[in-house]
């Protein structure tokens, strides 16, 4: 559930950036998103491992 936490986190804070960028073309805010979009990323792949590990140790 951590790592589902940080995730919802991360999405908020993309969120934020994303219309910072686009709404009020900041440029700087772009570079947080994209950022922002790498960590998600990351994020994702730890949780989907985890994920697969509990299921697979089920059998």
């Amino acid at each position: 559930m951590e790592k589902l936490a940080e995730l919802k986190a991360l999405v908020e804070t993309a969120e934020k950036e994303g219309a910072a960028f686009y709404e009020k073309n900041n440029k700087a805010a772009g570079t947080r998103l994209r950022n922002a979009l790498q960590q998600i990323k990351v994020v994702a792949t730890d949780l989907r491992k985890d994920v697969t590990e509990k299921k697979n140790a089920a059998k």
